[in-house]
């Protein structure tokens, strides 16, 4: 399969504010957990992405999970990840996922993947299996899925929600007009109609979604947005600031200040959803654990309980 080719951008970096700057990590246990990832041959999208809070989640023992493989068939303007011919597809990578998340002791653990356009289901086996081997691994763990779209292929979607995560996530990253500049692959409309379909299929399966700014989209636009998601039924939504990888990838158009971040936060709450994380370093899976509504944990709960009592978990 052809991969398109990553626009070239070559405007110099801003100088980011102040608000932006983070302490390097090095944290005994920042450094406990770079040494399971290491010693289990896991990649974890805080390394890949190049996210500014792996030193604070990596010291409070949290950490995003990336499976298959660590190059993606797409090459998305704004992420640092790889992107190429795939590695041939790991079938062990599930187990060591549940190992490490024994090993770190987790309450709550994010798996994510790069997108997988090669595989026909696009992946969607490892996710469910990486689900039901942690589970019996750590039965009081709970997981968060941050799936691709999966080419709007529904069946692979149903594969991962047949599994029973406690959170299915999707980021949409951005406003429709941006889509072709910088989701390669991507479409708005497919991203959605996911959503949409995880929500009809397994109600007792939050939803969750993720939108960057500070790429030259509009607040019209974002509200925009946010109306299409509690549309389809999603009940979290976070909001972070676009940083730049290098310069080849898609320039920041601004810094956008803290004071917006809480206002789109009051904006998001007020539409309805259940949680809102906003601010200049949130990403997808930053206080993950935290975000998940007291309503949704208790038709989890009681979900399972249905199950078991009926010999069925």
């Amino acid at each position: 399969m052809s991969v398109e080719a990553p626009l070239e951008f070559v405007t110099p970096r801003e100088p980011k504010p102040a608000w932006l700057k983070v302490r390097a990590p090095g944290s005994e246990n920042y450094l406990r957990l770079k040494g399971i990832m290491k010693d289990l041959r896991l990649n974890t999208v805080c390394e890949d992405a190049r996210c500014p809070n792996i030193g604070e989640c990596w010291h409070h023992g949290t950490a995003t999970f990336m499976i298959l493989g660590d190059v993606c068939t797409r090459a998305c303007a704004y992420c640092a990840v790889a992107h190429g011919k795939p590695n041939e597809l790991d079938t062990a990578e599930p187990a060591r996922v549940a190992e490490a998340v024994a090993r770190m002791g987790l309450q709550y653990a994010v798996v994510t993947s790069v997108d997988r356009d090669d595989l026909a289901d696009g992946g969607a086996f490892i996710f469910a299996e990486t689900i039901r081997l942690t589970r019996e691994r750590v039965p009081g763990c709970r997981i968060e899925v941050l799936i691709p779209d999966f080419q709007g292929i529904e069946s692979s979607l149903r594969t991962v929600l047949d599994a029973g995560p406690d959170v299915l996530n999707h980021n949409i990253e951005t406003v429709p007009r941006l889509y072709r500049m910088a989701r390669s692959g991507g479409r708005y409309s497919r991203s959605l109609e996911l959503l949409d379909r995880s929500r009809r299929y397994r109600p007792d399966i939050a939803t969750k979604t993720g939108i960057m700014v500070g790429m030259g989209e509009e607040l019209h636009e974002i509200l925009s947005v946010f109306d299409d998601l509690r549309t389809v039924g999603v009940s979290i939504l976070t909001i972070g600031q676009y940083l730049r990888p290098s310069e080849q990838h898609l320039p920041v158009e601004r810094y956008v200040h803290p004071t917006e971040f809480v206002e789109m936060k009051e904006e998001g709450l007020a539409l309805g959803f259940k949680h809102v994380e906003s601010g200049p370093l949130v990403r997808s899976s930053y206080h993950a654990r935290d975000q998940v509504p007291d309503e949704a944990r208790r038709r989890r709960t009681s979900l399972q309980s249905a199950l078991a009592a009926n010999g069925l978990s």
